[in-house]
């Protein structure tokens, strides 16, 4: 059985085979550890009965007002552990969280532009693209920012899509 679970530093060691993923984004060890820090809620790894890391998801907690929302850093499963549904758990949880504990009006991700399984996936979740963002990653390819509105967000407007794309100095970090 699948165990989620938060993530500890000792997984820091252990989940380097579930980045070999071209798709996945990697970060040094300090950028993993401020996230454990700041944004404990926020970060899990998913867990097969041998003890081997199947996927993780970390993200935080950012904006103001009605900007407040849980965003997405990372999530990813590994190739054998893939169509089970895992990154789905895991998207609950993280969501969850924004929802119930942090009073969020959304949760947003940013997936490249041209990774057709993760966009559908995450569309079937719920989420909306909500704009494109021209040359996000590495300043070559689109990324879009996709969102999906929580219980606080009654109005739905923080789904409500531009009509243009921005670069990534319009965007706003907090």
């Amino acid at each position: 059985m699948t165990t989620i679970r938060r993530f500890s530093c000792n997984d820091l060691l252990r989940f380097a085979s579930v980045n070999l993923d071209h798709l996945t984004e990697t970060f040094n060890m300090s950028f993993y550890m401020t996230y454990m820090a700041r944004w404990p809620d926020y970060f899990h790894v998913a867990e097969a009965p041998g003890g081997k890391i199947m996927g993780y998801i970390m993200g935080k907690v950012e904006g103001q007002g009605e900007s407040w929302h849980g965003h997405v850093t990372a999530v990813t499963v590994a190739p054998e552990y893939r169509r089970q549904q895992l990154a789905k758990k895991l998207m609950n949880l993280l969501e969850d969280v924004s929802d119930k504990i942090d009073k969020a009006y959304f949760v947003d991700l940013f997936v490249r532009a041209s990774n057709t399984p993760a966009i559908k996936m995450y569309e079937k979740l719920d989420y909306v693209i909500y704009r494109r963002v021209l040359r996000y990653y590495s300043g070559e390819e689109d990324g879009l920012d996709m969102r999906k509105a929580l219980s606080r967000d009654v109005e739905r407007k923080s789904i409500i899509p531009l009509k243009r794309p921005v670069t990534p100095d319009e965007l706003e970090y907090d």
